[in-house]
């Protein structure tokens, strides 16, 4: 005799396997999805930002950040030192805020001594302008911080007068997060000194 529960136990085993079915397509969605986001992660932490021939940061996917670390480095101290340096009554405020960004309370300390000092009150007084000449490096790139001391020459036009001088710096690198457009480099300077200043004959200012 036929009865309406005949099947139940197809239906069972119907039911059984649709719930088996979901909760495996559920677990393997779950396995593909932690295997991704572990792959972007990986992605990610491999992309950096280069510096191209002329010290602009671009974001690129590169094999290693180490190959560009000393690239950034030269670019960042140039940087730093082409705005802290090479001012003129017209300009010295933005270049200086601009420079303060790269570096730590002892950049600013020297800032404010400079300050102190008069220096920037001559440069509106005089109407001086210091132009840089050259801006040269040398990184110990071994161990952060990183020790760098940077000779730069600069030229202070006086109008029928231009002296130029050599002026050595010397300070510590550590990384901290990119800001842009502030701090590209994602480079902080600490440890700023002004070691050494003279003054350059005229047939030693090249």
């Amino acid at each position: 005799m036929k009865t309406p529960y005949k099947n139940i136990y197809s239906v069972l085993k119907l039911n059984r396997f649709v719930v088996l079915t979901v909760v495996t397509g559920a677990i393997l969605t779950c396995i593909c999805s932690v295997l991704m986001v572990v792959k972007l992660h990986k992605e990610s932490v491999e992309n950096a930002f280069v510096v191209n021939s002329e010290g602009h940061v671009i974001p690129l996917k590169m094999v290693s950040q180490k190959e560009n670390l000393e690239v950034e480095i030269l670019a960042h101290l140039e940087l730093f030192h082409s705005y802290f340096y090479g001012i003129d009554a017209s300009n010295y405020e933005k270049h200086l805020e601009k420079a303060l960004w790269l570096g730590n309370s002892s950049v600013d300390a020297v800032y404010g001594q400079k300050k102190a000092d008069g220096v920037y009150n001559r440069l509106l007084q005089y109407s001086l302008v210091q132009r840089i000449v050259s801006i040269k490096s040398r990184v110990n790139k071994d161990i952060e911080p990183y020790e760098f001391e940077t000779v730069t020459v600069f030229e202070i036009n006086r109008g029928a007068i231009i002296d130029t001088y050599e002026l050595t710096t010397t300070g510590h690198l550590i990384h901290v997060d990119r800001h842009f457009p502030n701090n590209t480099h994602g480079l902080l300077i600490t440890d700023f000194f002004e070691n050494k200043l003279r003054k350059l004959e005229a047939n030693n200012s090249n």
